[in-house]
Parts: structure tokens; C-alpha cells; sequence
């Protein structure tokens, strides 16, 4: 898949009109000033292969089409963002607005959403589990999309227990600010660590057969959660690592990031 070329918009520079048919490669929600990358249809194969290490039986591979673009938020949600729209901090780390916001479950980021669809009259909604998985590869079929390794120089997670067997790094013990290390190749930031994310998704089982844009829902009671945290070791935020919270919960290494946009097919946002 070739690399998507993104546009970063200039301070003071205005983006091309929706009106006029023209879709930016980047867009600004100007209530909060949250950028959303608008990332390419495709196909990829989800889950990981046998004998990945952290490898888990429910990481069945299997291949899942994509069939739109979709704008996915190149940042996690933040503390200053979140302030903006709710005029509260939930936070553990409390006092740094460009932090990712945590202690926040599934049930309230949908009355986060709720709240920024009215203050901006666009739609939002979080990604699905799919979508998030396709993001973060971002063309690479790695366990991370830095490759065989991940390292504290790359992802805020738990260094002191690295991936399969590569030298220990710095534990941080806390959140960073967003974009504090580098993007992926799709130039999308935290995808590997700082704070799990919420998906829209169900925790069902894989299926084997190929699939088209995935929305499982199979009432187990659970969320996905994604890519592991500060909090966590390596093997957490392999790209094909599946974990989970019932919705209510709520944790100190677990945020989320939005998809500016509705699903496929479906006008009610298909939160």
C-alpha cells in the first residue's frame, strides 16, 4: 500500500471547502482544535500470525476490508479538549491540558460526543476495532509499525519489560503530552502506548472468513480497548493486541481518540 501523503494546514491558512467537493488530507474541529487525518480505504490483514510473541489465541489473522476513507483523530483526545467540551477533568494527571484525558469509560466518552456534535454540528463517533487496528499498522504488517521492536524512544509504555527479549528502557509512570514521540507512518501519534483507547466495538470472537468493514456486536457485555499504555509492557501494545472493559469502567491509563465522520451505511453514526 503506498505511503498516504499527508498535508499538515498552516497556522492562519484555511482548508479546502466540503462545500465545493474538495476533502483536506487533515481537518481542525474548531471548537477544541482537535485534527482528524483522513486515512485511505484499503485491505489488511488483522490479528497476528502464529508464533508473534504475546501472540494470543484470539488474535485469529484474518483479512478485513476497509471500504471508505475515514478521519481518525491524529492525537488522543486531550485534558484540554476534553475541558472544553465537558468543563471538567476526570483526570488522574490532572494538570497537563495537552495529556491525553483518562478515567474516562465508554459511557462517557458517548456524552463527550453528544456534547461536540452540538457545539460543532458535525458528527463523531469512536472508531471501530477494525479501523483502529488498519490505523495503527498503518501499511505495516510488524507487530508494531516500528517493526520488530518497540522502544521508549518510540511509545510511552512499561520499558522495563520490553518485547521479546530486547534491552529494557525508561518507565515514565505517568502520561505525556500528545505527539511528545514520533507518528506512525500515517503520521498518526499514541497509537503504541500513553493511554488505552476505546473502540465502538464488541469483544466477540473473530471470524475466519475475509469481512468488510467490521461492526461486531454480539452483546458480550465488553468493550476492545487498544493499544496498550504507560502503564503497560511491550507485548500490550503490539499492533493485533485485543483487550477489554465492560463500558462503566474507567482507569487511569485508558482514553480514547474519535473518528470525525458516521460509519458506512449507517446516518445515525453507529455509535
Amino acid at each position: 500500500m503506498p505511503v498516504l501523503a499527508l498535508a499538515v494546514l498552516a497556522a492562519g491558512c484555511s482548508s479546502p471547502g466540503r462545500d465545493a467537493g474538495v476533502v483536506p488530507d487533515s481537518w481542525v474541529e474548531p471548537h477544541t482544535g482537535m485534527e482528524f487525518v483522513r486515512l485511505p480505504a484499503g485491505r489488511f490483514e488483522m490479528g497476528a500470525p502464529e508464533g508473534e510473541v504475546g501472540r494470543e489465541p484470539v488474535e485469529t489473522l484474518h483479512g478485513v476490508t476497509i471500504s471508505q476513507p475515514f478521519e481518525l483523530g491524529r492525537y488522543e483526545v486531550t485534558q484540554g479538549e476534553w475541558q472544553a467540551v465537558m468543563g471538567s477533568n476526570p483526570s488522574h494527571f490532572h494538570d497537563c491540558p495537552r495529556c491525553p484525558v483518562e478515567r474516562v469509560s465508554y459511557l462517557d466518552v458517548q456524552g463527550f460526543i453528544t456534547r461536540l456534535e452540538r457545539l460543532s454540528g458535525e458528527p463523531f463517533r469512536l472508531p471501530s476495532e477494525a479501523e483502529w487496528e488498519y490505523a495503527c499498522r498503518a501499511g505495516t504488517t510488524t507487530p508494531f509499525s516500528t517493526g520488530d521492536n518497540l522502544t521508549a524512544a518510540q511509545a510511552n509504555y512499561d520499558a522495563r519489560y520490553p518485547y521479546a527479549g530486547h534491552p529494557p528502557g525508561e518507565y515514565r509512570a505517568a502520561t505525556m503530552p500528545v505527539g511528545s514521540l514520533p507518528p506512525n507512518p500515517w503520521g498518526l501519534y499514541d497509537m503504541h502506548g500513553n493511554v488505552w483507547e476505546w473502540t465502538g466495538d464488541d469483544d466477540c470472537p473473530y471470524p475466519t472468513a475475509a469481512q468488510t468493514d467490521p461492526r461486531p456486536r454480539c452483546g458480550s457485555g465488553l468493550k476492545v480497548i487498544r493499544g496498550g499504555s504507560w502503564y503497560f509492557n511491550a507485548e500490550s501494545a503490539r499492533c493485533g493486541l485485543r483487550y477489554t472493559h465492560a463500558p462503566s469502567l474507567l482507569g487511569f491509563s485508558l482514553g480514547f481518540r474519535l473518528v470525525h465522520g458516521t460509519d458506512p451505511g449507517s446516518p445515525a453514526g453507529g455509535r
